[in-house]
């Protein structure tokens, strides 16, 4: 079934629709073994000479990694790609994120560096210059930020002027924090035609009067070349116009909601191999006479950083798999299929929001229990983990900082709330009515029901979120787009909820059993989860309801977070032995 963004709230998925890393084909698992074999025999030996700025390395590994197909996983085979599918590109962006420096030449290159080309190039600009980006005889990059305009992109000082006698547009300004900026051979560059239209151009590093600043010294990434870029009196042929004119916002966004998908498996990814150093270093560090291995709070870790991996795989997948979903028997040889791709990322915004900052803040997460696991060797920069933790840092200013992509997710589902594309009203007024004396709030109370409790947690979880987001609107009204702080914490709420769901989805699916890592991880997210909601739900109900409206509210919130706690210190030993067993992240 083809489902509509953001339904996930007032809807019920079942399990079997869902898509897992377990669905993935063989071809899939093909393409991720040639990347993970491929990092294991480039990437890795080579990641310490990236790291201290061998950037000609770095672009020779590229090379390396695109004569494998792998920077070209979506691009026509006509233009000197494999053509492969969405899931394709999850899997690859999983394996590259072993090290944090050269996926962002990878990702810069091979995502926004080439995507808006592919997606919105003409035949003949594609047929230009896609199969240099596919071999990297062209290294790719994107500019859109400046130094003025971070979040606000539509700020862009950067001009383009037609030329007297049409043939050209003469570009100036500067950009800044460009990824593979110092070594790029080619540029999507966001520019105002005469100061106002928004637009993208495509421009060659040979074009005259362009050129790159010296490399920032960042916290982390250091590997990454990142530069600003200037564009002193750039004449760039009108033919290398990309989309209409006044249309570059289009480009920009619709590219960010890709980048901020991928985000999700370069997370997931990161987060795997810092959780099999983890358990390595437990396994051989001593203390006390035994292994660190051997102690509940080292165990407690290792589980929970499995855990919250285990529930943003669960969301990744799941967003690849809606929007595979609109993109049933897809073709590069039909008619507008750039434009079809695009309205099914487009569908799944808000989703792709959700992915980004609850994979980035997984990552966080993973590498500071990582660090602390470690020790005082985790501070010490001969340790995988300590560049790791700098490197994650990045990830939740990329693709649009966290902060935005809250306000992004809830502005989504208010917009499309008002103008009747999404009922969550009539799922607001249905709440309401069950609160002034409709049916019980428990709707699996069947205790034989398989997953009864675990259903009834993700379905309270969504009549939360609804009476939160009933609540705000009922105070605010219009004004509620201003009310950062409220927009902030429902995303919150709305990023557990999905994680919750897509997470018991998962695990139904695979038919999980009772004290299986699954299960348990499972079991403890929702419970873990309903925790947070709780304080975030507190906060909203305050701010939005006083008197005897706020204890009513408060009544319905204890309510709706009823559930039986579950011996979770249990649940985090069992998940622990396993990958202890195992030695890396495992859900069997």
């Amino acid at each position: 079934m083809t489902r509509l963004g953001c339904s996930f709230l007032i809807e019920e998925h079942p399990a079997a629709e869902i898509f897992t890393p377990a669905d993935l084909t063989e071809e899939h698992r093909a393409i991720a073994r040639t990347a993970r074999e491929f990092w294991e025999r480039e990437v890795a030996p080579n990641a310490d000479a990236i790291q201290h700025g061998d950037r000609d390395l770095a672009v020779a590994v590229l090379r390396k990694a695109a004569s494998l197909g792998l920077e070209a996983i979506l691009t026509p085979e006509r233009y000197g790609g494999m053509e492969m599918d969405m899931a394709s590109l999850m899997v690859v962006a999983e394996e590259i994120a072993g090290d944090g420096s050269f996926a962002g030449w990878h990702g810069a290159h091979a995502g926004i560096g080439t995507f808006p080309l592919l997606l919105f190039g003409t035949e003949e600009q594609k047929l230009k210059y896609l199969p240099k980006l596919s071999s990297c005889e062209f290294v790719g990059a994107y500019c859109l930020t400046e130094p003025q305009t971070g979040s606000d992109a539509m700020a862009i000082k950067t001009r383009a002027d037609l030329s007297p006698d049409g043939s050209h547009y003469i570009v100036n300004g500067q950009k800044m924090w460009i990824t593979n900026g110092g070594k790029a051979d080619f540029f999507t560059v966001f520019a105002k035609i005469n100061g106002e239209q928004f637009s993208a151009f495509l421009v060659e590093r040979e074009f005259h009067g362009v050129s790159s600043g010296a490399e920032e010294q960042k916290m982390g990434i250091k590997g990454s070349s990142t530069t600003p870029v200037f564009f002193d009196n750039v004449q760039v042929p009108v033919e290398n116009l990309l989309g209409e004119p006044g249309r570059g916002h289009i480009i920009a966004f619709n590219i960010l909601n890709i980048g901020r998908l991928k985000l999700g498996p370069f997370a997931v990814g990161a987060a795997k191999r810092v959780l099999a150093i983890s358990i390595a270093y437990a396994k051989q560090r001593k203390a006390f006479g035994q292994e660190i291995a051997s102690f509940g709070m080292i165990r407690h870790k290792l589980a929970e950083m499995a855990i919250r991996i285990f529930a943003a795989e669960s969301i990744s997948y799941r967003v690849e798999g809606l929007i595979s979903g609109h993109l049933e028997g897809f073709s590069w040889d039909e008619p507008d299929a750039a434009k079809r791709m695009m309205k099914a990322v487009e569908e799944f915004a808000a989703e792709c929001s959700i992915v980004k900052v609850y994979g980035s803040e997984v990552l966080d997460y993973v590498v500071d229990e990582g660090v602390q696991i470690h020790g005082g060797y985790g501070y010490h920069q001969d340790y995988a983990v300590e560049r790791a933790y700098r490197d994650s840092r990045i990830n939740r200013i990329f693709e649009g900082t966290n902060e935005i992509n809250r306000l992004l997710t809830t502005g989504m589902l208010l917009k499309r709330a008002v103008k009747g594309q999404l009922g969550l009203v009539k799922a607001a007024q249905a709440v309401m009515g069950e609160i002034l004396g409709g049916p019980s709030l428990s709707a699996f109370d069947d205790a034989g029901e398989p997953w009864a409790e675990e259903k009834r947690l993700v379905t309270n979880a969504k009549k939360l979120a609804l009476l939160m987001m009933g609540l705000a609107f009922q105070k605010y009204m219009m004004n509620l787009e201003k009310q950062q702080e409220i927009l902030y914490a429902l995303a919150d709420v709305i990023n557990d909820v999905y994680a919750m769901e897509s997470t018991l989805l998962r695990t139904e699916k695979m038919n999980a059993k009772p004290d299986s890592p699954a299960y348990d991880m499972c079991a403890v997210l929702l419970r873990e989860s309903m925790a947070h909601i709780d304080v975030v739900a507190r906060e909203v109900i305050a701010a939005c309801s006083d008197g005897d409206s706020l204890k009513t509210n408060m009544a319905v919130l204890r309510r709706f977070n009823k559930y039986e706690p579950i011996d979770s210190i249990a649940a985090r030993r069992r998940i622990a032995r396993r990958i202890l067993d195992t030695g890396r992240y495992s859900t069997q």
